[in-house]
């Protein structure tokens, strides 16, 4: 699930940039570790550039919390930011790649509809590093204009224009993490921490004990803050703004491919 579309969207699973401890395998100009629950990482100030080395790359993403095999479809159903306006989400991994910055990526395509009309769709680029981390390498976001499909300004794969890749869900995520999730000066600048592990959650789809519970913030939009909740084995199953927006967005369906 999936954001140039996370200026709109709550379903944000846009480029990234991350210096948590388990990144370690890339590297980062910034430094690693971190510092724990209400501290930042040191990677988060100041210049952040990280080292992409292909061969550290997988040719799958099966991060427990994060498994996009080819063919899964989530289909989520919520509101937009006025809190009244419908939105639905349908999120597929596709069994297209893509080679951003000599990684070979995986294709997920996000169609959002509203009212029964698409209205924006992204495919969102991600690879899985051999410490279990995934890297959100960029998107091609496309919207719907007098009913052709046009790409948004906001839109291209990590490595150019300044835009930097990272990591979108942790290998081993820990209660305090602080990292970078996208850095894209002028563009997008988005922070993840880690709030919670074994976090209850209830959405249509089912109800769980056991999610991973995350926050996702940017300085380009200091007050809001979405928290996001991730089940081992299915993924995303619910964003909400948990300040300055009333946007949320819950699992109601997931269609598997044949074994």
């Amino acid at each position: 699930m999936t954001s140039s579309a996370r200026t709109r969207r709550i379903i944000i699973a846009a480029a990234a940039v991350a210096a948590a401890p388990a990144v370690a395998g890339c590297g980062s100009s910034g430094g690693t570790g971190s510092t724990g629950a209400g501290s930042e990482n040191p990677a988060m100030v100041g210049a952040y550039s990280p080292r992409i080395d292909p061969a550290n790359f997988v040719s799958h993403v099966n991060n427990p919390y994060l498994p996009y095999k080819p063919g899964t479809t989530w289909r989520y159903r919520g509101v937009m930011k006025n809190g009244r306006t419908p939105q639905t989400d349908t999120v597929v991994v596709t069994d297209r790649r893509r080679r951003v910055m000599g990684v070979d990526c995986v294709v997920v395509r996000d169609t959002v509809s509203s009212r029964g009309k698409p209205v924006e769709r992204t495919f969102d680029w991600y690879a899985q590093d051999r410490q279990g981390n995934v890297w959100y390498m960029g998107e091609e976001t496309q919207e719907l204009r007098h009913g052709r499909w046009g790409k948004m300004i906001d839109s291209g794969p990590a490595g150019l224009n300044g835009a930097q890749p990272g990591v979108i869900m942790e290998g081993a995520p820990k209660v305090g993490d602080f990292y970078w999730q996208f850095h894209w000066p002028g563009h997008a600048l988005d922070k993840g921490k880690v709030l919670r592990l074994g976090a209850p959650v209830n959405v249509p789809y089912r109800s769980f004990s056991h999610a991973l519970l995350t926050q996702e913030q940017s300085p380009l939009e200091p007050g809001v803050r979405d928290w996001k909740w991730s089940v081992p084995g299915l993924g995303y199953v619910k964003e909400k703004a948990h300040r300055g927006s009333r946007e949320q967005i819950r699992l109601v369906s997931v269609t598997r491919p044949a074994a």
